[in-house]
């Protein structure tokens, strides 16, 4: 017979809603199980109602328990109305049931019924499975609702079902005890129960029920899927959600249900009791050696656990201060031990001990203050007192405890050496990083640098230095002693700044030897901060000789050279010393510009389970691990419990939320340090965690694989329990940052490549790692290393494939739908693609629903998927980072070091395999180029009887489109896409035919030949190129025809002339900037017709000031003779160092030059050939006209005037492309002008003036007699003329071009009606002024004041009326023609105001602006 039954304590509730208006509750209880249905009494008038009422509902199978559903619904009892309201619920699964012997009393919180539910307050139930054969099932409750209050109490007085008396004492006056409650923060309030008794630990686990028995069976933890059935990965390695009882209560889908256990500020993880022991000092301690001396430490003994302090060479009153801990669940004695020794060589002297009975020790729980050490005095062997006193304070306390990350653990002792010195390297600490700024050097230039050799000009860089970060700028070939870099070096540095910056400027005086000219130390601390791109001032340092070491000698000994650089910290970075993808923080340096935080996270790290063996120890395998967590700045580890493969850590730590967008990263390490110290500490796994993948206030309890790569494969090295929350400090504040930028200001402002946040982030890394490996215990570098992902950026297979796999999946919904809509076009469901057809009828119809269709779609989505979304944080996927599968050989490449240490024939092996993914990559990256050109072609008349035919088609399409409604053709269009299969081909279309018949690039891609490559006397040229001479390499293999083989020469019409500025770069001659060569008539041979290059063009020229060209110079060749530069219209020359006669002899005899040599001139300063002061009037410098360096250039056009000036860096075929280019957009632009007439259409109102055109034309009426008033020249009336119309004007600027025309505001004046913005007349004498229809702006423009300028007068106006650009020429507008787009009305007073003459009134071409 089955006498199972489930037994319900309805104890109390509270803070109900109050629901009758007057701030109270009548509320009762409806429960409900296995189709059976109790009801409490009614509590009158208390939002605090105690029951203590049982019921006992029979249980119809025993079997299917785990899988029912208890529910207690709490109710208002409304009299007067004869209804109830809804005050909350509580809902529990059968997995949630334990025995009458286990069951505690827990308070649940209320739940809603729906979304719109007003519910608050707890409901206290006690519930519990029996098997008592006398208790009896309570009578339920018939199917219609009754109104009687049963009490069921009376009728039930046995023990099973009773509240323990000391619970109803409790309750005997009528309201529930004060309770703690378990918020998103720890909680602020304690209670220290008796040290003699302690507080049942509940456990809820599912249970497994007979018709004769009760039995508990563990709970196995719950399987959580994270991603789609296609990402599934294998079950062990799934997270797991599991419901620990921690410290706040058991967790339950998490939600914590409270116990009745004292509220611990470790909420988050299980409460573990500890016995500590503080060792303090000694006293009058008994001499032991033969010489009056003692050594003593101190041996503290429970069972077989011990731990030794550190001992004193010779003294009689040593302090140590050191603190014991004992992991109460490991102890197996009741006697505390704490012996006094004398160390000696061979045997340690007993001294004297101190006994404690650990039944006596008493309880301490924080915040009590610290237990007050007392003395002790020391007794023999026998139990007798003997001389000397021991300082001790014994207590038991929790990991709450401030001393317990000091203190020396049992459960991470080591079995090598249990002294305190090494448990120092194995206990909990909280590192901080340091804070790390982001240093930039710009070194600008050097000046008056004093060389060991004085017969060469020097090749001079500098190399900056911070600790181990060494940059070195360009090496210049200084033609001066003051050579110019003008270049930025960043580097990283951390607070407090230890290093300085060293500034060396080295020569190179053979390969790969440099010799140090001066070097300047920058102690950062000088250096000065800023937090925006503000400009920081450059600084002139003396550069110091390398051999001097004294200081004092080194400030005696200043030489002239001198250093000018600029030194910053920035402050405004973020610097990166992490992956990008797992940032933990964001927050720029400087803390000026730190925001309030936005939450906190708490997390408590558990216990891990089934961790692989990572070292051997008497002969089994064995770890000794401990966690790391980073978040931010601060770092934590836990205690290395030593021993195990299961370790209790139990260990919780707060951060402080900045930005949701951040991961917080654990690692699993095992320590490696407690045998042989030189092993580096072995990596178990790693777990990451996205904050902005959390709920606030919700508690996770997981177990989370550790998950780790090996050559061999991946690999489970165990599971990882922790317990985690975040909880927001203000919403407002965390919704706000979503609108921020991730990263701080200064990363757009002023942003770093690629390669500089590489580099810089490799720097941070290991800056980081130096630091922290300095603590005690030290965070080694490799620890640091791992967390922060140093190597995520190296190549690997693997990841390629998953990368590739991830970005299809991005696509995977858009190749849904194309595939779907090709179902719908090939009609496969008729129905479905009809309702296409209506839809897309609609749509086109009414296009104004378009959008709001989609977004209504997007957010019935959003909602749909609502009930769907992941309640759990993500987890490492094997299958999504193509794990399972991957080949070894790949794995084997992922792990090699960089550079590769494998031999030659697998690198050469991967190598292949590298070119053939990279080939495929290729063909994809060439295809849609195609692609592309294919575009381009469309209108480049390379296919001319092509572009022909869709410069054709274009006019028909636009004249079909403007004669057409935009809806019939969108409908047409729709439905050809959509028409039937019968009416399809199987042949491409015909767009399709035309659009790859185009031509593309493809044709001047170059063949592969595998034959080897030989080199003809043009490429020698190339080669000699370097040397720079009278050949004026690059110039001359862009424009001569002789010897450039990849280029034509520039045609007759673009006739460009090149004026470069160069100096011989050969190692046997040079010249400075300030002079060059000009080349004319040659002696080598006769100048032939057509292009050549120049250089340095220089000449003894004469002509005026105010020349217009440069064919209007005369010049002097190498021989003296003069050379009018007109006969060489289109024709180039160069420059050469030297005198003339070596300029000759060097082009001529070295490089068989057939091109016009000129004479050398000065370029700069006084002396300068006025041909070089028209070049450079005509066109400035960047930093001043002066010529800076040699190949500065100036593009010269068939007209001789100067087009433009380029830098030295700029190369000469990089200029005749900026020629084609230029002409080629010349085309285009005419092209598009003519075109927009055809494809701009409608009303434009704020469009530029480019695209503003005339909207129609009106044609002038004779006006009646009287009409069309004169009076200040106005035009009435020509026969047949007509004028334009406008709707727009040209976008106001700061120079608004315009024409200021004359008009009356007054009444009877020619300005006609009032006006238009306050309906009155205006007098003359105010500056009032009319504008356009496209300035006036329907009005917007009223009152608002314009500022007209004109020849450098500028006078303030105010806009009072329109004048209409839209209309004329009837009777509105007194039969005057419309405005134009560009006019500015004006008063009288403004005519006198810009000082025109009278005589001059009427019309004139001004600028206007916004005052």
């Amino acid at each position: 017979m089955n006498n199972l039954k489930l037994g319900v304590d309805v104890v109390s509730a509270h803070n109900l809603m109050p629901k009758d208006g007057q701030g109270s509750a009548s509320a009762y209880v409806e429960l409900h199980f296995d189709g059976q249905k109790f009801r409490t009494s009614t509590k009158e008038k208390d939002v605090n109602p105690v029951w203590n009422e049982s019921f006992y509902f029979n249980i119809s199978d025993p079997a299917y328990l785990p899988n029912m559903t208890f529910e207690a619904n709490v109710y208002n009892n409304e009299k007067t109305t004869h209804s109830r309201s809804f005050l909350g619920k509580v809902r529990l699964t059968g997995q949630s049931f334990v025995a009458h012997a286990d069951a505690v009393v827990l308070h649940y919180p209320l739940e809603k019924r729906h979304m719109l539910s007003r519910v608050k307050g707890e409901l206290g139930l006690k519930i519990f499975i029996t098997d008592d054969p006398s208790i009896k099932s309570s009578n339920p409750l018939p199917a219609m609702e009754s109104t009687l209050n049963a009490n069921p109490l009376s009728s039930h007085s046995e023990s099973h079902g009773q509240v323990p008396n000391s619970f109803l004492s409790s309750m005997s006056n009528g309201k529930a005890e004060a309770r703690h409650t378990f918020h998103h923060l720890p909680a602020q309030n304690y209670s220290q129960p008796p040290p003699h008794r302690d507080s049942p630990v509940v456990i809820q686990q599912p249970m497994k029920y007979g018709a004769g028995e009760v039995k508990a069976e563990p709970q196995p933890p719950k399987i959580v899927r994270m991603y789609s059935a296609a990402s599934a990965q294998p079950v062990d390695y799934a997270l797991k959600e599991t419901s620990p009882f921690l410290g706040g209560g058991q967790i339950v889908g998490g939600r914590v249900i409270r116990s009745d256990k004292p509220a611990s500020t470790y909420d988050l993880v299980e409460r573990m009791h500890f016995l500590f022991v503080r060792v303090v000092k000694a006293r009058d301690l008994p001499t032991m050696d033969i010489t009056g001396s003692l050594d003593p430490y101190v041996e503290v003994r429970v069972g077989n656990y011990k731990g030794i302090t550190r001992h004193f060479d010779k003294k009689q009153n040593p302090e140590w201060n050191e603190v014991f801990a004992f992991s109460r669940e490991r102890m197996q004695a009741s006697v505390l031990d704490v012996v006094v020794k004398d160390k000696d060589l061979v045997k340690d002297d007993f001294v004297g001990i101190v006994r404690f009975d650990l039944n006596e020790v008493p309880l301490r729980v924080p915040p009590d203050s610290p237990l007050a050490p007392e003395w002790y005095r020391l007794e023999d062997k026998k139990g007798d007192k003997t001389k000397g006193e021991l300082m001790l304070a014994v207590w038991i306390g929790t990991q709450a405890d401030e001393a317990f990350p000091d203190a020396w653990h049992s459960d991470a002792a080591t079995p090598v050496d249990s002294s305190a010195i090494v448990s120092a390297h194995i206990r909990s600490k909280v590192y901080h990083a340091p804070r790390l700024w982001y240093v930039r050097v710009n070194i600008i230039e050097a000046q008056d640098l004093i060389m060991t050799e004085k017969n060469r000009f020097p090749e001079v860089h500098v190399k900056a230095q911070i600790g181990g970060q060494v940059l070195k700028t360009k090496t210049i070939q200084s033609r001066t002693l003051n050579p110019l870099w003008n270049e930025d070096l960043m580097f990283v540095a951390a607070e407090p700044f230890e290093e300085h910056l060293v500034l060396q400027v080295e020569d190179r005086v053979a390969p790969n030897k440099d010799e140090v000219i001066g070097r300047v130390i920058i102690p950062l601390n000088a250096v000065d901060k800023r937090a925006d791109d503000r400009i920081v001032h450059t600084k002139w340092f003396h550069l110091e000789k390398p051999a001097a070491i004294d200081v004092d000698q080194i400030k005696k000994d200043k030489f002239s050279s001198r250093l000018h650089v600029r030194v910053c910290l920035d402050g405004g970075y973020h610097v990166l010393d992490e992956s990008t993808h797992y940032s933990s923080d964001l927050r720029p340096t400087a803390k000026q510009l730190w925001k309030p935080s936005i939450g906190v996270l708490e997390l408590g790290i558990l216990n891990a389970e089934g961790l692989h063996p990572m070292k051997t120890r008497d002969g089994r395998g064995t770890s000794d691990t401990y966690c790391v967590a980073k978040y931010g700045h601060k770092w934590i580890r836990t205690r290395t419990i030593i021993d195990s493969l299961s370790p209790k850590y139990n260990e919780q730590y707060t951060w402080e939320v900045y930005d949701p967008a951040t991961v917080l990263t654990i690692g699993v390490f095992d320590n490696s340090q407690l045998g042989e110290k030189s092993n580096k500490d072995t990596k178990i796994g790693k777990v990451r965690i996205r904050i902005s993948t959390l709920e606030t206030g919700r508690v996770y309890t997981h177990s989370y694989p550790l998950l780790v790569l090996h050559p061999s494969g991946v690999k489970k090295m165990g599971e990882l329990h922790m317990a985690l929350r975040f909880s927001y400090t203000s919403l407002v504040n965390m919704m706000y940052i979503y609108s921020r930028p991730l990263l701080p200001k200064m990363h757009y402002v002023r942003p770093l490549t690629v390669v500089q946040l590489d580099m810089l982030r490799h720097q941070a890394v290991n800056i980081v790692a130096a630091r922290l490996s300095r603590a005690e215990p030290p965070l080694r570098k490799e620890v640091v290393e791992y967390m922060s992902d140093v190597d995520s950026h190296m190549w690997s297979m693997r990841r390629s494939k998953a990368n590739f796999f991830r970005l299809m999946s991005v696509f995977s919904g858009l190749f849904a739908v194309s595939k779907w809509f090709g179902d719908v076009c090939m009609w496969k469901n008729p129905v479905t693609t009809v309702l296409v057809h209506l839809l897309y009828i609609m749509l086109v119809c009414f296009p104004e629903l378009i959008l709001p269709t989609v977004f209504l779609y997007m957010f019935l989505i959003g909602i749909w998927n609502f009930r769907y979304r992941p309640r759990y944080p993500p987890h490492m996927n094997t299958r999504i980072s193509c794990a399972e599968a991957v080949h070894p050989d790949e794995l084997d490449e992922e792990f090699d070091t960089f550079p590769s240490t494998r031999s030659p024939d697998v690198v050469r092996h991967r190598y292949d395999r590298l070119r053939s993914v990279a080939g495929r990559i290729q063909t994809v990256v060439g295809d849609i180029a195609t692609q592309g050109e294919r575009v381009q072609a469309l209108l480049s008349w390379r296919d001319p009887r092509a572009t022909a035919i869709f410069v054709t088609f274009c006019f028909v399409a636009a004249i079909t489109l403007y004669v057409t409604p935009f809806q019939v053709l969108a409908v047409l269009a729709g439905f050809f896409f959509m028409r039937h299969p019968r009416f399809r081909h199987r042949l491409p279309s015909v767009p399709i035919n035309f659009f790859r018949r185009l031509p593309a690039r493809t044709d001047s891609m170059l063949n592969l030949v595998r034959t080897s490559m030989l080199y003809s006397s043009s490429s020698a040229r190339v080669v000699l190129s370097r040397r720079v001479s009278a050949i004026s390499s690059s110039a001359f293999r862009l424009f001569s025809s002789k010897t450039n083989r990849c280029s034509s020469p520039p045609s007759e019409q673009t006739r460009l002339l090149l004026c470069s500025v160069q100096a011989s770069s050969s190692s046997s001659s040079f010249s400075s900037p300030s002079s060059a060569s000009f080349r004319s008539s040659n002696p080598c041979s006769v100048p032939r017709r057509g292009f050549y290059p120049v250089r340095a063009i220089g000449a003894m020229a004469s002509q005026s000031s105010d020349s217009k060209s440069i064919h209007q110079f005369t010049v002097k060749d190498a021989k003296g003779t003069d050379v009018d530069l007109s006969t060489y219209k289109g024709k180039f020359g160069g420059q050469e160092p030297g005198t003339n006669e070596q300029i000759v002899e060097f082009a001529c005899t070295r490089f068989k030059a057939e091109y016009p040599i000129f004479d050398k001139v000065d370029v700069n300063g006084k002396n300068a050939a006025p041909i070089y002061k028209f070049l450079k009037s005509s066109k400035g410098g960047l930093f001043g006209d002066d010529i800076k360096w040699n190949f500065s250039k100036f593009l010269i056009d068939k007209e001789g005037h100067v087009v433009d000036r380029y830098a030295p860096t700029t190369s000469p075929l990089s200029i005749e492309r900026e020629g084609e280019r230029m002409k080629r957009s010349y085309i285009v632009l005419c092209a598009l002008v003519g075109l927009l007439p055809l494809l701009i259409g409608g009303d434009h109102e704020g469009v530029a003036a480019q695209v503003c055109r005339a909207n129609g034309i009106v044609m002038e009426r004779r006006p009646p007699l009287g009409k069309c008033n004169t009076e200040n020249n106005s035009e009435c009336w020509k026969q047949g003329k007509l004028y334009p119309v406008y709707r727009c004007s040209a976008r106001v600027t700061a120079n608004t071009k315009a024409f200021l025309t004359l008009n009356s505001f007054e009444k009877g004046g020619d300005g006609g009606g009032l006006s238009e913005c306050d309906n009155q007349y205006h007098s003359v004498s105010i500056p009032v002024v009319a504008l356009s229809t496209g300035w006036f702006n329907n009005q917007h423009g009223c009152f608002d004041n314009i500022t007209i300028h004109r020849n450098g007068r500028s006078v303030v106006a105010m806009v009072v009326d329109e004048c209409d650009s839209t209309a004329g020429c009837n009777d509105e507008h007194d039969y005057q023609p419309p405005c134009l787009n560009n006019i500015v009305d004006a008063s009288k007073a403004l005519w006198k105001a810009l000082g025109v003459r009278r005589s001059d009134w009427g019309g004139l071409d001004i600028t206007w602006s916004d005052a």
